[in-house]
């Protein structure tokens, strides 16, 4: 642990994963916690984003919960993204066991939850450290592919692995994020690896026990919720199901709706933001 800085309830530092130093903010409950929660962002989302979300963790269910950025993105950054050589599986292999090594290190008697967001569930069945988790929650997280998404996200989705947007990254070294219409920069390895998964039929399935470990979840017989939503363009209930048969048999479904929730729309992003907090409790359940 580095740079540690706390204020109140919250304590911002950066922990080790691999070559990296990742820039994290842990959000403490009054008490000891009996359970706390590893929370892993999303492609393209900085940590921030997810403050309401934890604070409510630690303030209403008594649940430490630790947020970071990624290696050279948002708060991790400390150079040139063009000069990155960061790839999605340093995120998902590398840096998200290692922000749950550092939270077993810091509650080594708590029941310790990974709550993943998008990319941070996606890769769960083939990550080393399985044994080190007591329950998983996949929120938005699957194994997509273009055909996956309905028109006219499709049209949007296929100018964004085929059409300028590899160009930009090519030329320039790294993903313009808010140029190209993403909202967020990020590495080109990242970009690069992101792209070759979703634009494949399987995703990264044929990868499995080649250039990415055995998918080992369902040996372990421990607790994993898949949660789509039905107005999610990005990665729809088809492909979260996808990736719940990964985890295996024992994965538990759940699809909800907007209108069921009383609310406008969620998509993809909503889950985590403040006007959606009714969502939460269902995620916990």
């Amino acid at each position: 642990m580095l740079d540690a800085q706390q204020t109140g309830m919250t304590e911002d530092f950066r922990f080790a994963a691999g070559s990296a130093l990742l820039s994290a903010r842990l959000y403490h409950p009054m008490t000891n916690p009996e359970r706390v929660v590893v929370l892993n962002s999303a492609t393209g989302v900085p940590r921030d984003y997810y403050q309401h979300f934890a604070r409510w963790l630690a303030e209403t269910r008594g649940m430490a919960c630790l947020t970071y950025d990624y290696r050279d993105f948002g708060h991790s950054l400390t150079g040139s993204q063009q000069r990155s050589k960061a790839t999605m599986t340093d995120w998902a292999l590398i840096d998200i066991p290692a922000a749950r090594a550092e939270m077993r290190r810091r509650f080594p008697k708590a029941e310790l939850w990974s709550i993943g967001h998008s990319l941070g569930g996606m890769f769960g069945p083939v990550q080393p450290d399985i044994d080190q988790i007591d329950r998983m929650i996949c929120v938005c997280s699957g194994l997509v592919t273009l055909a996956d998404h309905p028109w006219p996200y499709r049209a949007l989705a296929t100018l964004f692995w085929y059409g300028h947007v590899p160009l930009t990254v090519q030329a320039l070294g790294y993903l313009p994020g808010k140029a190209v219409g993403f909202g967020a920069d990020l590495p080109a390895g990242v970009y690069w690896q992101w792209r070759k998964w979703c634009t494949a039929p399987q995703n990264y399935v044929p990868d499995i026990g080649d250039t990415l470990p055995l998918a080992r979840w369902a040996e372990t017989g421990k607790r994993v919720d898949l949660f789509a939503f039905a107005d999610d363009q990005m990665v729809p209930p088809s492909a979260v199901w996808r990736l719940a048969d990964l985890y295996g048999s024992g994965a538990q479904r759940h699809l909800l709706s907007p209108k069921e929730l009383g609310l406008p729309k969620v998509g993809h992003i909503g889950v985590f933001a403040r006007r959606n907090a009714v969502i939460w409790p269902r995620l916990l359940a």
